[in-house]
């Protein structure tokens, strides 16, 4: 029997409570041996209960100032990840969200707890939205707020942040030219202005990179960047990789665009960078004599950082490095010039010439490789057509790897061998 005095729990807290025990009872029981149809329809009935319950957590968010102001947290949010363990990032995200829902886009808050759309969909639909010009009057807000509630029935967050974009085509198209004009060039003032880039030197030997670009720029890259691993090429050998144990592996695409931009770097001409210093931008690598000779030791850039014997070959092949070269006293022997590189003309020939580059099996395009001497520049190697063959970055890289026998055929391709 019941007992009269004992107080009565809110409704929500009460299906707070039914939920959580009724997944207790199911816990530890393994859907392994459900069939696929009932699989199938638990998967459909989970994720939309989810979807309701994380409406249900957000209206809740959204009217619990109260219990940030017990504990002297700054808001819900900071409640939330503190208490709960989240994200804090993700939970405050989950507060402007709930907010938005609770005081402005009430619809798109109905559907949202009905099921009819998912946490992403509502997201996405109130940042479409939020989005629309101030100018807009309120009867072309209401189209829009239900046109996109329609939309979501059919498709996902990607798609409805693309339709977003264009709503007024579709509810007001009589505006929307004129109101597309200013919110793009709004959007472009906006990424210059948070534009930035970042370089941090890591103790292993490598660099992290960090920024934010404008959209076309950061597109423009990209396509740049894609080319290189294009589906032209894609099972070429530049985007594999042999293992110790002779094993060939796929370079996996993140890997594949890092190489790419190192190729981009090192393959910018000279002549359009800005000068730097009195002249234009060059990389200067101090190296001791007897080290070059024996290919042991290192080789010092002129920030400090070190880089392999090999490394420093390989970029001797390239535009704007000036080996200095050092005796065993460390006095300057050499200052290099950059008359050892193929000029213009001679890459221009190289390119009619070669095609593409030109290792075994690869078809890495003639504008994304590099001219290589055949008989290496430091062991005397001339720099003339006849002892320069194009190499995409990753071959280069291969050719000044000690690790890598080159034999080049009669019809000039260049075949890679691991030593064993």
């Amino acid at each position: 029997m019941a007992n009269p005095s004992a107080p009565i729990a809110h409704p929500l807290l009460a299906c707070a409570e039914r939920l959580v025990a009724d997944i207790d009872e199911v816990r530890g029981i393994s859907p392994a041996l459900m069939s696929p149809s009932d699989k199938e329809a638990t998967l459909v009935r989970l994720n939309q209960a989810l979807a309701e319950l994380r409406a249900l957590l957000l209206q809740v968010l959204a009217a619990s100032d109260d219990v940030a102001e017990q504990t002297g947290d700054r808001d819900p949010a900071a409640w939330l990840t503190q208490h709960c363990r989240g994200r804090r990032g993700a939970d405050r995200h989950a507060l402007k969200l709930a907010r938005l829902l609770d005081q402005r886009w009430h619809r798109v808050a109905e559907a949202f707890a009905g099921g009819a759309v998912n946490e992403a969909q509502a997201d996405t639909i109130v940042a479409a939205l939020e989005a629309l010009p101030s100018s807009v009057g309120s009867e072309i807000h209401e189209k829009a707020e239900l046109h996109l509630i329609e939309l979501a029935a059919h498709h996902g967050p990607e798609d409805l942040e693309r339709l977003g974009r264009r709503i007024l085509d579709l509810v007001a198209p009589e505006i929307a030219d004129e109101e597309d004009k200013r919110r793009l060039e709004a959007e472009e003032r906006n990424a210059r202005r948070r534009t930035f880039l970042e370089l941090r030197n890591r103790p292993d030997g490598t660099t992290d990179l960090r920024g934010r670009v404008p959209r076309a720029i950061g597109d423009r890259l990209r396509g740049d960047l894609e080319s290189f691993t294009s589906p032209r090429h894609r099972e070429s050998a530049p985007l594999t990789e042999t293992t110790p144990e002779g094993e060939v592996e796929k370079l996996p695409y993140d890997r594949r665009l890092g190489e790419a931009f190192c190729a981009m770097i090192e393959r910018l001409p000279a002549e359009v960078l800005p000068q730097h210093g009195g002249t234009a931008t060059s990389m200067v690598i101090t190296v001791d004599k007897d080290d070059l000779i024996s290919g042991l030791g290192h080789a010092t850039l002129a920030t400090g950082a070190e880089i392999s014997i090999g490394e420093a070959r390989r970029q001797a092949c390239t535009a704007g490095i000036l080996p200095a070269v050092l005796g065993g006293d460390s006095v300057l022997l050499d200052l290099g010039r950059t008359k050892r590189l193929f000029d213009k003309s001679q890459r221009i020939a190289m390119t009619l010439r070669d095609r593409e580059c030109r290792a075994e099996g690869c078809h890495v395009p003639a504008a994304w490789t590099e001219a290589h001497h055949k008989r290496r520049w430091f062991d005397g190697g001339d720099t003339n057509l006849a002892d320069g063959v194009l190499l995409c970055s990753w071959h280069h890289h291969r050719a000044h790897d000690d690790r890598y026998l080159v034999k080049y055929l009669p019809n000039g391709d260049a075949r890679f061998r691991r030593r064993t």
